[in-house]
Parts: structure tokens; C-alpha cells; sequence
């Protein structure tokens, strides 16, 4: 399969390559690249695909790359770059009498324009005829210079790698921009970064004919954006507030209707509910395609669960008050209480196991305190495998997007020793996303596993 050069933003470097993955998922395009050659040092990356017309299809709805070109050559300097090209003089035939256009661009250091049109020029040789055209050119060839990443860049420096090639298609980073929540008519505290949004429904092959489900959906987000590519939706919440807003459902002024008008997908938003997903509607079995989520850490909004701190059931509920059942009243709310946070991943890991369909995602994320991450604080269950696991750091904490795929039928009972455990399967060792409530407010301060026991 030939090469071709992927243009990465140079953004959320740990995510890349489980996007690059997804989309090759998505599309049903075979791809091969070596992982060992990764950098997220650099913007640029080669891998083989069969063809230029599978290479566009891949990254149509990338969020994460800017471009994919045909590989023509690349070098230490215009020279070993100029060698590379001109072996290859066949293939500069086809496009000679076509308009075209070249982008030049950098790494690591600023180009200006007329050191731009110096290095176009350089390119003569090529010997293209067609006329230049800067919109709607029919093809555009790619430069770019790789300098790395430094803090303070040296004016003559050299860069580490130039390369050259067709570019093939752009992915769809103008999305970013057109779902970007400054923009969103309603917003919440806990409403997810748009970019992010964006990559996640991508983790969850989020497309027509799928459903995806996210059961905690605050300002439904996910919705939106896994809506976006053609899948249909739903969401849950135990507190309706954030999804119906203040003016509740009877205009559509905010709340979660709001976005869904702003951006033109109620046909594809079937409905969100509230409840607590402890105590879900849904009816047994596999139901959803994927389950998208950013479950509450309790630091913007705090995680809930149906009860009452004195122990006694929530099916108190039921009990008739002056002849009124209390669910039934306008102004009943049902108890709840705190709702841990490896208990919330616990109970959604075993949730997906049951609710996905076999080949379905699990895409949620899992706050973590940075210096004590192990592999093993991530959830694994039988029926569920670990597809990507990538950070955003923060300092003191980061968060990793984990993407799991169900591999086999949920059998009940039958995975019940296992659900939910610790990586290694180590039920023993204490993850460090346990009470991260307490943990982030304390600014992540050593726990004394000693005194803690004695205490």
C-alpha cells in the first residue's frame, strides 16, 4: 500500500492515533502504520492505505487532522527532498496542464510570506502549466517544514524533516468551530469542550443506523454531536433541571431543546428522561450501539444516586400522602445521596455490559489524580474490551478518555464475579479515581494508608 501524510492539529497529541483507528473503523479502509514512529512531537505522521480515493474517505469527518496528502518525498533538506521527487518524474505528468496551488507550512518556527514564495519556487521544476489558483484550484500541493517543538526557537535553525506531497482531502475541523460552545444557546457548568465532544462521538463509530445513549447527560452535548453524524440518540439525567432549563419544555428558549433547534437534530434526538441509572426503565438486554459519557466527578456537579442517608429505600416514593402517591406530586423530588466515584464507574462498566450490543462502544471519561495513576485503576469486565485509553492532563489531576468494545453476549450471573473489577484484576487495590471528590478539593494531598487504617 502506498504512503501518505497524515497532518495532525497540533492539539490533544494522546488522542490521535485511537481517532485514526476509529474513523479506519468507521469507514471500513485497512490501514497500516507503525506505531513505534509516533511522535506527539510532531504534527506529521505516514501511514499505507490502498488508494487515494480511501485515504479522502477516511479522514472526511477527522477532528484531529487537518489534511492527508500523497506522499511524493520527503528530507533533511530541499535537496535530499528534490532527489526523492525526481525519481518519480511519471508522476508529475498528470497534473501539468491542471490549475493548482501550493501550501506551505510549519513546525516549531514562523515562515513568512516571502520565504513562502521562495520555497514554492524552488518547485519549478515540476514544470507544471496550469494556472495558479488560490480558491478552487484543482489540485494543491503540500510543503511543510518540521523544525519540533521548542521553547525558544532559533532563528537559522535546520529543520529536523521537510515534506511533500498531493494533498488528498482535509478532515472536518470546521466543526469544531460550528459546534464550539460559546456559540451554543444554552450552556451549563458541566457542558463538555466541543472539540471533545467531536472526538468522542468519532471513539463511538457514532453513525446513521446507530443509537447512542448517554445516561448522564447534563445539557446533552453528546447528543449533539453524535447526531451530527447521522446516528439517533437518547439521554438521561437524575436531575431534569440542567436538561429541561428554566423555562422547562414549554418553549424553546434553553434547556436541551434549545441546542437541538439551534442546530436543526430533533429528528434525531428521540428523547431524554430522568432517573437514576441505578434504577433505569430500560428493558433487559442488549439496546444501544454505543454509550457516550462524561459521568459527574462531584467537583462542578456533584454525582447523585436515588436513597436517604439513613439507609431507608427510595421506594418511599410510593408512599400516598393524602390520597396523592409522592412521585405523583408537582412538588415532590426524591431523596438522594452522594454516589461515589469508582461506584458511578463501577455501576456504568456493568450497566454497558448488559445494554450494548456485541461490537458496541463504551466511551466515557475517568478522572484520575496524576501522580497516582495505575493501569489498573481502569475497569474491566469480561464481556467489555479496552480499545484506547488517552489523558488530558491538568496538573495535579487529568482525565483519560477510556473506549471500550463489547466483545461478547452479557450473560448475567455468570460474569458477576468479575464485574467491575481493577485492570489486573486485583479487587484489593483502591484506584485513584476513589473519592476524587474529597481528593481534588484537598489539592490531592498524599493519603496516610496507615494511619487511615488505624484511625
Amino acid at each position: 500500500m502506498p504512503p501518505f501524510i497524515v497532518h495532525f492539529a497540533h492539539y490533544h497529541e494522546d488522542f490521535r492515533l485511537a481517532e485514526l483507528d476509529a474513523l479506519s473503523l468507521l469507514e471500513n479502509i485497512q490501514i497500516s502504520y507503525d506505531r513505534s514512529k509516533y511522535s506527539p512531537d510532531s504534527p506529521i505522521f505516514l501511514i499505507d492505505i490502498e488508494n487515494s480515493e480511501q485515504a479522502e474517505k477516511l479522514v472526511r469527518r477527522a477532528i484531529l487532522i487537518r489534511s492527508i496528502s500523497e506522499y511524493w518525498g520527503s528530507g533533511h533538506s530541499y535537496d535530499d527532498l528534490f532527489t526523492e521527487v525526481k525519481k518519480r518524474p511519471e508522476r508529475w505528468d498528470a497534473y501539468k496542464q491542471c490549475s493548482f496551488k501550493f501550501t506551505v507550512d510549519s513546525f516549531g518556527k514562523s515562515l513568512t510570506q516571502e520565504q513562502k514564495i521562495e520555497i514554492i519556487e524552488r518547485f519549478s521544476f515540476l514544470g507544471f502549466m496550469g494556472p495558479i489558483r488560490m480558491k478552487n484550484a484543482e489540485q494543491e500541493f503540500f510543503v511543510f517544514e518540521d523544525y519540533g517543538e521548542s521553547d525558544k526557537p532559533v532563528p537559522n535553525q535546520q529543520a529536523r524533516m521537510i515534506w511533500f506531497g498531493r494533498v488528498i482531502g482535509r478532515g472536518s475541523r470546521d466543526l469544531v468551530d460550528r459546534f464550539d460552545v460559546k456559540k451554543r444557546t444554552y450552556l451549563g457548568n458541566t457542558t463538555m469542550d466541543a472539540e471533545l465532544s467531536l472526538l468522542m462521538a468519532n471513539q463511538a463509530l457514532a453513525r446513521p443506523g446507530s443509537l447512542v445513549y448517554d445516561p448522564f447527560v447534563g445539557t446533552g452535548s453528546f447528543l449533539l454531536t453524535c447526531s451530527h453524524f447521522g446516528a439517533c440518540s437518547v439521554g438521561s439525567d437524575i436531575d431534569g433541571r440542567q436538561i429541561r432549563g428554566t423555562a422547562g419544555f414549554r418553549r424553546n428558549v434553553d434547556g436541551i431543546r434549545a441546542n437541538l433547534a439551534q442546530y436543526n437534530l430533533g429528528s434525531r434526538v428521540l428523547d431524554t428522561a430522568v432517573f437514576d441509572i441505578c434504577r433505569n426503565p430500560w428493558r433487559p438486554g442488549a439496546l444501544f450501539d454505543a454509550i457516550v459519557t462524561d459521568p459527574p466527578y462531584g467537583v462542578r456537579a456533584g454525582a447523585k444516586r436515588l436513597g436517604r442517608r439513613n439507609g431507608t429505600v427510595p421506594e418511599n416514593s410510593f408512599r400516598i400522602v393524602d390520597g396523592v402517591t409522592n412521585y405523583k406530586r408537582s412538588d415532590y423530588y426524591p431523596p438522594t445521596v452522594p454516589y461515589e466515584m469508582s461506584d458511578v464507574i463501577s455501576d456504568l462498566m456493568e450497566f454497558a455490559a448488559e445494554k450494548l450490543v456485541v461490537g458496541g462502544r463504551l466511551v466515557y471519561w475517568l478522572p484520575t489524580v496524576a501522580e497516582e495513576y495505575d493501569p489498573r485503576d481502569v475497569p474491566v469486565h469480561p464481556v467489555l474490551k479496552l480499545v484506547a485509553n488517552s489523558e488530558q492532563p491538568f496538573g495535579g489531576w487529568s482525565r483519560r478518555l477510556i473506549t471500550m468494545e463489547k466483545i461478547d453476549r452479557f450473560r448475567g450471573d455468570a460474569n458477576g464475579d468479575e464485574l467491575s473489577r481493577c485492570g489486573s484484576g486485583d479487587s484489593h487495590h483502591d484506584p485513584a479515581h476513589k473519592n476524587f471528590r474529597d481528593r481534588y478539593f484537598s489539592k490531592f494531598e498524599p493519603i496516610d494508608n496507615e494511619a487511615a487504617q488505624t484511625g
